[in-house]
């Protein structure tokens, strides 16, 4: 009997130590809940564009994590539009029919069957797919492209000849999203970059510049890309030199520098684009790290580079 009595007491304390876990833990979560709360009544109303695409997309854990943090700030108020690409699955549906993808300096060459399959997988697939997995997580979203409602209206890229059906954004019209995304509805867009010029023609549209913009035509608070790396690094060999804030003109010093470089640049000039015609700030940011999108819009800290 001493001994189930010395036993019953162990197992008792054991219970009480993971009560006492649990209870701190649930205490964790409503002081960081109460952290946020600033955050939360900056952003509540304003509207955030977010481009998705790259790493984040590559694994279900990750693509799970994004539309949570998606669902969760459309929860609190904030007026979420959602543009994205898909190359990894272009790639895959190519791969399937025999037709070897081609690159210059990272742009797709898009001939007229590319072009096909490009529509087909990202306004067929991709985005039906991202639409259905917001509406099961909770919210309510609408898939669109580029072309519905005129949205976006393309123009040959200037290296057409090279690239072909990749296009320039020549105008955006906006109007297809207002109602959407208006304080009452508090419905998601989910847009696929493609666009069609005024003769009904497809063309394939960088996803960054698309987000970019349908920023400045939505006048947004912030635009927010996800991408490969932790953000705007000042040394790129050091992964973990990031830089946390910067304005235009430091941006502009650090391409002229060569501290960017590379597939970075036309990402920096999609924000710097953007924030010239009235984005308040514009965002580059870590997707292959967990809620980044929630570290990056509900803590001072961040997850990558804010640019002012």
């Amino acid at each position: 009997r001493p001994n189930i009595s010395l036993a019953s007491s162990l197992q008792l304390s054991s219970a009480l130590r993971e009560m006492d876990k649990s209870s701190t833990s649930a205490k964790d979560r409503v002081e960081i809940l109460s952290e946020a709360l600033p955050f939360i009544q900056k952003f509540r109303g304003k509207t955030i564009v977010v481009k998705y695409g790259g790493a984040a997309m590559k694994t279900e854990a990750l693509q799970a994590s994004v539309i949570a943090d998606i669902v969760l700030l459309s929860c609190v108020g904030l007026r979420i539009v959602f543009v994205h690409g898909g190359g990894p699955e272009i790639n895959q549906w190519l791969g399937r029919l025999n037709i070897e993808p081609a690159f210059v300096n990272g742009l797709r060459v898009t001939d007229a069957a590319t072009m096909e399959i490009v529509s087909m997988v990202l306004v067929g697939k991709v985005n039906k797919n991202l639409v259905a997995l917001i509406n099961k997580a909770g919210a309510t979203a609408v898939g669109l492209s580029g072309i519905d409602g005129r949205l976006l209206t393309a123009r040959p890229s200037a290296k057409s000849a090279e690239l072909g059906f990749v296009g320039d954004i020549a105008s955006v019209d906006p109007t297809v999203l207002r109602p959407l995304i208006d304080r009452n509805n508090h419905i998601i867009p989910v847009i696929a970059s493609v666009a069609a010029d005024e003769n009904g023609n497809p063309y394939n549209i960088n996803a960054d510049t698309a987000a970019g913009e349908i920023a400045a035509s939505l006048g947004a608070e912030k635009l927010i890309l996800l991408t490969d790396v932790g953000g705007i690094l000042e040394d790129r060999d050091d992964p973990g030199s990031v830089v946390k804030e910067v304005d235009i003109k430091g941006v502009k010093g650090m391409v002229e520098g060569g501290k960017i470089a590379g597939g970075m640049i036309p990402k920096v000039n999609c924000c710097v684009r953007s924030l010239a015609q009235g984005v308040r700030t514009a965002s580059i940011i870590d997707g292959r790290l967990k809620h980044s999108l929630l570290l990056e819009i509900l803590t001072g800290e961040g997850a990558g580079t804010m640019i002012t």
